[in-house]
């Protein structure tokens, strides 16, 4: 019984950390990111410039955003030295936010990458395009998760 409480007790916790981070943005920034399809994406370049934005898919849960990328990719490669991201939500002109972006290689997060993909993006559901942790677990593809922040 002390354990079920002890459960109950830091699973409340948790949760209550989840909301306070998801509830820091704003509820229009919030709602846009429940039902988009894409998110601009940009990494900053040596030089401090900008790259491109680039349209990816993406999975929000959490106040974080979940994504996937080639491990050859100049984001991965700006990523891997400590770029932040700039990104715009819905559209390259949406709400920015800024991020610092994590490799993931956890199989259950990246397997819930897939599902999610699969709710929202009719090619993933096809069996294309859709994060498969053993791809990550392989080296194929790069798994990110990302904590956002209103700038």
């Amino acid at each position: 019984m002390r354990t079920l409480t002890a459960a109950l007790a830091l699973g409340g916790i948790v949760l209550m950390a989840t909301s306070t981070r998801a509830g820091s943005l704003a509820p229009a920034t919030e709602e846009l990111l429940q039902s988009s399809s894409y998110i601009y994406v940009a990494t900053q370049r040596s030089d401090g410039e900008l790259g491109s934005f680039s349209p990816i898919w993406f999975m929000y849960d959490g106040g974080k955003i979940f994504f996937t990328t080639s491990p050859g990719s100049w984001k991965a490669k700006r990523i891997a030295k400590g770029s932040p991201l700039t990104i715009r939500v819905g559209s390259e002109d949406g709400p920015t936010l800024i991020g610092q972006a994590q490799k993931t290689t956890d199989p259950a997060v990246v397997d819930a990458m897939g599902k999610a993909y699969d709710s929202k993006y009719w090619i993933s559901w096809l069996g294309f395009f859709r994060p498969r942790s053993e791809r990550v677990t392989e080296g194929k593809t790069v798994a990110y998760l990302v904590d956002l922040r209103e700038p």
